[in-house]
């Protein structure tokens, strides 16, 4: 371990709990089959890390390290957590530039507490679907990018139909009636894999009546973004989403199943 040839996985979630579980489950995956992992929180997430499970944590871990980059926000309670919003924008405006050092970093071995622990260079990165900005750092390096959705595949599919809503006029709705008039009840059957499914089983961020939602708009930007990646691994199995993992590789065939 350690040798040059060592594959190396740069494994970036998305900076909240729900994301960085199944990212390090799937981390802790590619370790065992071989791969040197580092794991990028932001350094909001990391203080959090120590702070749960104490400095000794980052100890003797063989091939596995953890790096932390800035997410630009306001120092805030580390007990609490961060707004979905204000975090977004974060990851969008702040994030490409601080991720691009760390890449520069890793490859060159130019930091001493690095090449004491010969960090083989980086073989690709891992990221969060909601987060572009590794895959933009990744092209601009050369290394090759893998996407992966922690949430369900039909979750996915659904965002990647929200500029679908926006067409046929459906988002955003136009007062808060939407909520208790029957509006969610309205079958959808126009998204492949997904049958029987109502406005209420879509993602719920389309449950507004502003047109520049954050959430709304920072999602399905990002599930675009996805369809340019090498390969997408999704958080499922065939055998509970088949139909709608069928016709997302209908679209994009590199896709896998994290089982």
């Amino acid at each position: 371990m350690g040798s040059r040839k060592q594959p190396h996985a740069v494994c970036v979630p998305f900076p909240a709990q729900g994301h960085i579980n199944p990212m390090m489950q799937l981390a802790k995956l590619l370790h065992s089959r071989g791969f040197y992992i580092t794991f990028v929180n932001t350094e909001f997430n990391h203080r959090r890390l120590l702070q749960s499970k104490g400095p000794e944590f980052l100890k003797g871990c063989a091939d596995f390290q953890f790096e932390s980059i800035p997410d630009g926000l306001p120092p805030s309670d580390r007990d609490a957590t961060q707004d979905p919003p204000t975090l977004c924008i974060a990851m969008r405006d702040n994030c490409l530039d601080p991720f691009r050092v760390l890449l520069k970093k890793l490859n060159n071995n130019n930091n001493n507490s690095i090449a004491s622990r010969q960090v083989p260079g980086v073989t690709c990165v891992v990221s969060d679907g909601a987060m572009n900005f590794a895959m933009k750092a990744a092209e601009e390096a050369g290394i090759p990018e893998v996407q992966f959705w922690t949430a369900s595949a039909c979750g996915f599919m659904g965002y990647l139909h929200y500029p679908q809503l926006v067409q046929r006029g459906i988002f955003p709705f136009k007062d808060e009636s939407f909520q208790s008039d029957g509006s969610l009840d309205t079958t959808i059957d126009w998204i492949p894999g997904m049958r029987n499914i109502r406005l209420k089983d879509m993602p719920s961020f389309i449950r507004t009546t502003d047109p520049n939602d954050i959430l709304f708009n920072y999602l399905s930007e990002e599930v675009q973004n996805c369809l340019k990646a090498s390969a997408i691994i999704f958080n499922t199995f065939d055998t509970l989403e088949h139909q709608v993992l069928q016709a997302i590789a209908s679209k994009f065939h590199n896709t896998y199943n994290n089982v």
